[in-house]
């Protein structure tokens, strides 16, 4: 979902949420999540300040429709890794490779989805669409562990490892070579095969 910076047009044919997202988007690219304001996005976007409240109350409201179009493309792919392997195990990894591509790809929605601080009490549709995740991968860290409760466990030690190797991609912390986006997803397809190792109790 890579833009470009919207043009100024002044009118959006009922296009206004959308030039509206867009320009949020490019200035989250550029300054963070948390780096610039609801009057903001408005001059981006080439409207007036009183445009965004037909569809947003507020800047957070932007940002919580641009966090579920991320929670959607997440979904996506990992669905996309998971159908490409039969083993849990593949299936597993592909997700954590697949984790660490968003995060590189689409910088801008990873960071609003993940760093905004969005009230998911407020925005329950987030809630719903991370619920969604949850449900699509259990299945497959639980074929690994034979139970619920450790399979959720899994999951989260293989989420949290990749979250870690995309952020520190992210903010160049990695020396050298590994600096490369494919060194990134590797490690994180090989440490989820690793923690399945220690969770598998069957072969």
């Amino acid at each position: 979902m890579n833009v470009k910076p919207p043009r100024r047009t002044g009118t959006h044919h009922g296009d206004l949420r959308n030039a509206l997202e867009r320009a949020a988007l490019h200035l989250v690219g550029e300054k963070g999540p948390h780096g610039f304001t609801l009057a903001e996005a408005c001059r981006r976007a080439g409207v007036s300040v009183a445009a965004p409240y037909k569809h947003f109350a507020d800047r957070d409201a932007l940002l919580a429709s641009l966090a579920l179009k991320g929670y959607e493309e997440q979904r996506r792919r990992y669905q996309e890794a998971l159908a490409a392997h039969s083993d849990p195990v593949e299936q597993l990894a592909a997700f954590a490779r697949a984790y660490v591509r968003f995060a590189i790809e689409e910088r801008a929605l990873f960071d609003i989805t993940f760093l905004a601080a969005l009230d998911k009490t407020r925005h329950r549709a987030l809630a719903e669409a991370g619920a969604l995740l949850h449900d699509d991968l259990t299945p497959v860290t639980s074929r690994i562990t034979g139970d619920a409760e450790t399979a959720l466990d899994l999951l989260v030690h293989v989420a949290a490892t990749a979250h870690g190797l995309a952020l520190f991609h992210q903010q160049d912390m990695l020396p050298g070579t590994r600096r490369a986006p494919d060194w990134a997803e590797e490690q994180a397809a090989r440490a989820a095969r690793t923690l399945a190792a220690g969770y598998r109790t069957s072969p």
